[in-house]
């Protein structure tokens, strides 16, 4: 059984959004422990330096970074999987017996110092999502691949 930490800055706000987690969540219960944490974004404006206000961010997650994990950023730059290669790669880094953390950055991204405690970088694909849609796409991905990796019928 997988132990995974989703670490995601901003809250869901729309009900839709708090459902599909709790499905997912719900579906993946089987496969995986898995716990989210929610961090508050920094409020920004027009005129403040985004790259500080990142930084800023970056230090929150660090806090809640576990001493002996796997950590993934989960961005645009990051390499691409399709959903079978991303099973492996689940497998893969699963079977080493450290906790998995993936960090999913606000609508502003993650800074770079991050990369620093991050082992990998990963895309959920070269289109943009808004991070809380990022954040339902990266649960279904990780339902979809255990049940790749258990011969379940869900993926076809």
């Amino acid at each position: 059984m997988f132990k995974i930490k989703i670490i995601a800055l901003g809250k869901f706000k729309e009900k839709a959004y708090k459902d599909l987690e709790a499905e997912f969540l719900k579906r993946l219960s089987p496969f995986a422990k898995v716990k989210v944490i929610e961090l508050p974004e920094i409020g920004y404006g027009k005129n403040q330096d985004l790259d500080k206000i990142k930084e800023q961010e970056a230090e929150k997650i660090v806090k809640q970074l576990p001493e002996d994990a796997v950590v993934i950023l989960l961005e645009e730059k990051g390499s691409l999987r399709n959903s079978k290669d991303f099973s492996v790669f689940l497998e893969r880094i699963g079977g080493l017996g450290k906790e998995l953390v993936f960090v999913i950055g606000s609508g502003i991204g993650l800074h770079e110092s991050l990369r620093q405690y991050s082992n990998y970088s990963l895309s959920l694909s070269p289109l943009t999502f808004p991070h809380n849609m990022a954040r339902v796409v990266l649960e279904e991905q990780i339902y979809r691949a255990c049940t790749i990796l258990a011969g379940k019928e869900y993926h076809k």
